[in-house]
């Protein structure tokens, strides 16, 4: 009898005992919930001032990384021959963003660690895509990712013209248009195009410039095609190269890219190669003057006619 009573016991005293401890266990987590809640709290004005920080630096690639594609382009415009463009832009990046690391750690007190991962074609011709791997480090907080960020080419210089006439004399530009003088014409000669004549003095826009006037077909209506000629406007194309791929000299490529017109001035009416740049600097198929009696007519074959909605006028 006395053995079953100490059984009972035991067992409301082994009973007790965990009620207790659970009870402090659940008391020591709710204390340390109510903890961490506030140093989240704390933790989160800290982070949101790293973040700041960080997409501060993020937002800055794309005006650096569009600094660093200009000045690569500027080299072909001072006689230089590129051959490696996306190489050459992440040097120049990487340099420019060791400055940009240390103005950071005089402005934010943090330590950057930067490297360009890539700088890549996207699937707009107006934009470049740069990835970066960076590791920041302020205080408690630490960040170690890749950043990536569009630039912009709009506004730039375009760097297919010199970049494949550059064993050619007679190139020039003025502050919006490239002057081809005798270089295109020398060119064809020597890829034995027809009728290379016709593109002695051609011209070109310098500046990329996008179209605004979508679907292109709308060309054909009106004065459109010849607002877009005056203001020099570079148009998408599937069969143009991007912009990185003009840096190295490559009227086409993998890439979806762009082209403009090569404005020919030439009182000849014979047919000559089609005057849209991937054409004139690649495919070299033939077109036909839009109107054979004006000497600014452009040069065209069907296909590019039809895409831009124009038609042929024999002047009769």
């Amino acid at each position: 009898m006395y053995s079953k009573l100490d059984n009972k016991g035991n067992i409301i005293t082994g009973t007790t005992a965990i009620l207790i401890v659970s009870l402090l266990l659940i008391f020591i987590f709710v204390i340390n919930a109510i903890n961490n809640v506030e140093n989240d709290n704390i933790e989160s004005i800290e982070n949101d001032n790293f973040k700041y920080i960080i997409n501060d630096y993020n937002k800055n690639l794309e005006e650096i990384g569009r600094n660093s594609i200009a000045e690569e382009t500027e080299k072909l415009y001072h006689g230089h021959i590129i051959h490696d463009s996306r190489k050459d832009i992440k040097k120049i990046l990487n340099n420019k963003l060791k400055d940009v690391n240390k103005e950071y750690k005089e402005k934010y007190g943090v330590e950057i660690r930067s490297e360009v991962v890539s700088v890549e074609s996207t699937d707009s011709p107006w934009k470049v895509l740069f990835k970066v791997h960076i590791r920041a480090d302020k205080d408690n907080n630490q960040y170690d990712g890749i950043l990536q960020r569009n630039s912009s080419i709009e506004g730039l210089k375009d760097p297919l013209p010199f970049a494949m006439l550059s064993a050619y004399s007679n190139i020039d530009y003025d502050d919006t248009t490239i002057h081809y003088f005798q270089s295109l014409s020398q060119y064809l000669l020597v890829n034995n195009v027809n009728s290379y004549e016709s593109y002695i003095l051609a011209t070109a826009p310098m500046i990329i410039k996008k179209c605004p006037y979508d679907p292109y077909i709308h060309h054909g209506d009106g004065d459109t095609m010849k607002d877009c000629l005056k203001n020099g406007y570079f148009h998408e194309s599937a069969d143009g190269s991007c912009y990185l791929c003009r840096l190295d000299g490559d009227a086409v490529c993998p890439h979806y890219g762009m082209e403009v017109f090569i404005q020919p001035h030439t009182p000849l009416t014979n047919g000559s190669v089609s005057c849209s740049d991937h054409v004139v600097f690649h495919d070299h198929y033939e077109g036909e003057k839009l109107n054979k009696l004006d000497i600014n007519s452009l040069i065209l074959d069907s296909s590019h006619a039809k895409k831009y909605g124009l038609d042929y006028d024999d002047g009769q």
